[in-house]
């Protein structure tokens, strides 16, 4: 019976798949009950047992095989390791097993049963393992992703997934108002998008309306870009001063595009290579927002007919234009009519035309700037009950105290604006937006803010809730809330005139300690059990960090708020907070490195190396070399993890620590290997 089972799954196996392959294997094997004619003596007895014994072991190799096939690495590598046991020279059991514990994510656990198999084949056969065995430790040297993927049937292969269909353009533009002429231009511009790559910069100053145009556009095109649309801000004149690197962006386009991390080249040229590659033949958008300067956008242009960049920047970019074929596009203010019909449009036809003099003023006095007419639309939409009047008289005034700060630029004219609806906010929302100045971004949530303002969560959600409606913050994601970079600049120049250098610091402190006392949790979750373990300080009085209730909850935390967290790294060692800097390092490590955010964390890296070499503590230090020695390995760059990872080794003699120097040592000689 049990013969006719194995021959059915075999050619279930053939043309169906391992799924099927695996219930047929299940049901041969319940049909085993026991020693195969037990207690029955003779020659002829003893042969059909063994045959029958190795009829069965072949059948549980099959059944695990599919096991592995399907994905069920944990379940498989549990049994594999008790056959294994019994059954020690068995090859191919050993290849199932490492198999099954690389599939698990247990890559050091496979390559260590690789070299017990080889040296107990030697010591009792005086042979080397075969090519079946030795073709899979070359492949889990190589991390080959083959091994991760469910094998198809050879008779009926399954069709190759499609490429992802990246959709990242940021929610279109509600009351966007105007701009019909540039519109147009776009439009006409992306019918060359056949014959060649049609690259269009948008310059303008800020608050001019630049992103709003690119994403309305973007939004109204989509369909002539089936294959997808990407989008990145490349915080090219971000107050903190730290724009996106190009190379963190191609990296970002990848995963979009479904590269694992693996597979992504160390050298950020070949990564702009490969990203190119990846776009030929496909009709594709991509938005490239707030760019500093041509640099840090040409490594992010498509090479493929098809394709359009849309590029958008305070700068003229005329190097594009000169270099690269751009089209370059300038906003300027809107004219007095769009100005006026933005504000209908936010306000009702019937409010406006029951004004049209306060309105025509109002339009004036935010200098015909999309920002501040929003702004000052927002504030008028929360009180109905005002005439438009009162507004334009407010507004009039505060412009004229700031008379002596007015350059005539419009970014410094539309101080005004914001001066106006600053002190319109209720005390706790100004000294929120005051408070949030310091904060590193890109974004900031409730907890977060509670714990910089030291208030509780309802009343930072509530502050927050009047700043979105104030429209001096975006809720851009639920939840998550971001400035413009103006606004930004606007809320740090007003926490320095009206809240003490102590009392931004004390600010600080307690932003780093909700993040770095909830980062630490999180790890905790992901990874209970660590080597390296420290102790944090306790935190700030007002500081209240997030509560996860598991390892799901703990991922998604830090999927969320890495970026955050990060930055925050960067302004910790920039305003002496070097402890925290390392520490928080500590805390992304095993996030980051499951993640695969290798190059992205590298920055960051060398950030916490520094601040641990100025706080001057040796136990600071090593980690910081490991950490870089590591992902140095991950990337490819051997000599410098080698450097960074004796340099740990040597520290951790000096501290005399031995489980420090093991680890050091084992590192160096995984490393060695996948050399």
């Amino acid at each position: 019976g049990d013969t006719d089972v194995r021959a059915r799954a075999d050619r279930r196996a053939r043309h169906v798949g391992p799924a099927a392959a695996a219930a047929r294997f299940a049901e041969g094997l319940e049909l085993w009950a026991g020693t195969a004619l037990a207690g029955i003596p003779g020659p002829y007895a003893a042969a059909q047992r063994a045959r029958l014994g190795e009829l069965r072991l072949s059948v549980q190799e099959e059944h695990l095989a599919a096991a592995v096939d399907l994905g069920s690495y944990d379940q498989a590598a549990a049994e594999l390791s008790a056959l294994v046991a019994g059954h020690p020279l068995r090859e191919r059991l050993r290849e199932l097993q490492m198999h099954a514990l690389y599939g698990a994510g247990r890559q050091a656990e496979a390559l260590e049963a690789f070299r017990q198999t080889a040296r107990l084949l030697r010591d009792e056969l005086g042979i080397d393992p075969g090519p079946a065995l030795r073709s899979m430790h070359q492949r889990i040297l190589g991390t080959d992703p083959a091994l991760l993927s469910p094998a198809p049937p050879p008779a009926t292969p399954s069709p190759p997934q499609p490429a992802p269909i990246p959709a990242q353009l940021p929610a279109d533009i509600v009351h966007f108002t105007g701009r019909d002429a540039q519109l147009d231009a776009l439009t006409a511009l992306a019918q060359n998008a056949g014959s060649a790559v049609v690259i269009t910069a948008i310059g303008g100053t800020a608050g001019i309306g630049k992103t709003a145009l690119a994403v309305r556009w973007a939004h109204q095109a989509a369909a002539s870009f089936p294959d997808g649309q990407l989008y990145v801000n490349l915080r090219g004149f971000d107050p903190t001063g730290t724009p996106l690197e190009a190379g963190a962006a191609v990296r970002g386009f990848l995963h979009a595009l479904g590269v694992p991390p693996a597979r992504i080249p160390a050298d950020p040229g070949a990564q702009a290579g490969l990203y190119r590659s990846l776009l030929a033949g496909r009709r594709m958008l991509v938005v490239l927002d707030n760019a500093r300067d041509p640099a840090q956008v040409r490594p992010l242009l498509p090479g493929s007919p098809g394709c359009l960049a849309l590029v958008t920047s305070r700068n003229q970019l005329t190097g594009l234009a000169a270099v690269d074929g751009a089209h370059t596009l300038t906003l300027d203010l809107l004219s007095p009519q769009e100005a006026c019909d933005l504000l209908a449009h936010r306000l009702g036809a019937e409010r406006t035309a029951a004004e049209p003099e306060a309105v025509e003023e109002l339009a004036e006095l935010c200098v015909r700037l999309p920002l501040a007419l929003n702004i000052t639309a927002a504030r008028a939409a929360a009180r109905p009950a005002f005439p438009l009047a009162v507004f334009a008289t407010q507004l009039r005034q505060a412009r004229d105290r700031l008379t002596a700060l007015d350059t005539g630029d419009s970014p410094a004219d539309v101080r005004a604006v914001f001066s106006w609806s600053y002190r319109a906010l209720s005390p706790a929302a100004a000294r929120t937006f005051r408070l949030l100045g310091v904060h590193p971004g890109p974004d900031a949530t409730a907890p977060a803010t509670a714990s910089l303002t030291a208030v509780s969560r309802e009343q930072a959600s509530a502050a927050l809730d009047e700043l979105a409606s104030a429209h001096l913050l975006t809720e851009h994601a639920p939840g998550r809330y971001a400035f413009h970079d103006l606004l930004r600049a606007y809320a740090a120049d007003q926490a320095r005139t009206h809240d003490t250098g102590e009392e931004q610091h004390r600010a600080l402190h307690r932003m780093l300690d909700h993040y770095l006392h909830t980062a630490y949790a999180a790890d905790r979750l992901l990874r209970p059990v660590r080597m390296d373990m420290i102790t944090l300080a306790p935190p700030r009085p007002g500081t209240a960090p997030e509560e996860l209730a598991d390892d799901k909850q703990a991922w998604q935390w830090l999927e969320a708020e890495h970026p955050v967290l990060l930055a925050a790294i960067a302004q910790a060692a920039a305003q002496g907070f070097d402890l925290h800097a390392c520490h928080l390092l500590w805390t992304l490590l095993t996030f980051l490195d499951r993640r695969g955010k290798w190059h992205d964390s590298l920055a960051a890296q060398a950030v916490s190396l520094a601040a641990a070499q100025r706080l001057g503590n040796l136990a600071e230090q090593p980690f910081a070399h490991r950490a870089l020695g590591i992902f140095c390995g991950r990337l490819g760059s051997y000599a410098d993890a080698d450097t960074h990872l004796r340099r740990a080794l040597d520290l951790y003699r000096q501290l005399g620590d031995d489980a420090g120097q093991g680890a050091t040592h084992f590192l160096l000689a995984t490393t060695r290997e996948l050399q």
